[in-house]
């Protein structure tokens, strides 16, 4: 299958204009044969902690966003949103994934990232949630969830793509792609990091999104301008290189 990552600029809390910008890309990942689209973290308005001004219902614009695109491009696609349930009082940085038949699958980051405060604003998710995307067993995870190792680790016999959608400074984008690179090859499984661009709230983005094989071959990848990333990923890929040099079996279980 297709996977297409669009790696955008962001409108600061404008989720209007920022629905405007994506709708031409998620029809261009359409025409090009894309099955699964994904967008940066925050798609809709830039990592914010204004959580009173930014944040939404289940079921809020920036889901039906999603909901709408994949039923338009009969695609699955996904992206993350200031989501908070009823009768919570914080909302949480929620991976929402739409399916082109009206399934709706919700991630909830499990790290906030506390050097941003982001801790103080939105609650920790607890549950991981890996997904049958046309064949391909995906396993969703947000931004900075990408330096707990042991996270990915957990889920790695049942998954054969990570997707990780971020809004990574600039300043630490060597992290950003080392990182990326490792969890693709230690755990065996294509890596799918989506990135923003741009300048929000003070602080610059890169993008350096990219699509890893298993064996840590960058298959696709981006630097700092909007653009889309575009990689055909094959779950018996995966398996092949399991089978060839079997590292998960000699993994020990905690």
């Amino acid at each position: 299958m297709k996977i297409a990552a669009i790696q955008s600029d962001i409108a600061w809390e404008d989720p209007e204009a920022n629905f405007t910008r994506l709708r031409p890309w998620v029809a261009a990942a359409a025409a090009a044969g894309a099955r699964l689209v994904v967008l940066p973290e925050m798609f809709a308005c830039g990592f914010s902690m204004t959580t009173a001004k930014i944040a939404e219902p289940p079921g809020g614009p920036s889901t039906r966003f999603l909901e709408h695109q994949a039923r338009q491009h009969d695609l699955w696609i996904c992206g993350s949103v200031p989501e908070v349930p009823l009768g919570e009082a914080k909302p949480y940085n929620t991976l929402v994934l739409a399916s082109p038949h009206g399934q709706v699958v919700r991630y909830r980051k499990i790290h906030p990232f506390s050097f941003a405060r982001e801790d103080e604003h939105y609650g920790a998710g607890t549950d991981h949630i890996t997904v049958d995307v046309d064949g391909l067993r995906c396993t969703l995870f947000v931004c900075y969830d990408l330096r707990f190792a042991d996270e990915f680790w957990g889920r790695a016999e049942q998954t054969d793509a990570y997707v990780v959608v971020a809004n990574w400074p600039e300043r630490r984008r060597h992290h950003w792609t080392t990182l990326l690179q490792a969890r693709a090859i230690e755990n065996q499984a294509y890596v799918v990091g989506v990135n923003r661009v741009g300048h929000g709230n003070g602080l610059d983005y890169s993008g350096d999104s990219r699509i890893v094989d298993p064996w840590g071959e960058v298959l696709a990848a981006a630097a700092g301008g909007e653009t889309m990333v575009l990689a055909d990923v094959r779950p018996e890929v995966v398996r092949d290189a399991r089978e060839r040099f079997p590292v998960l079996k000699d993994r020990r279980k905690s």
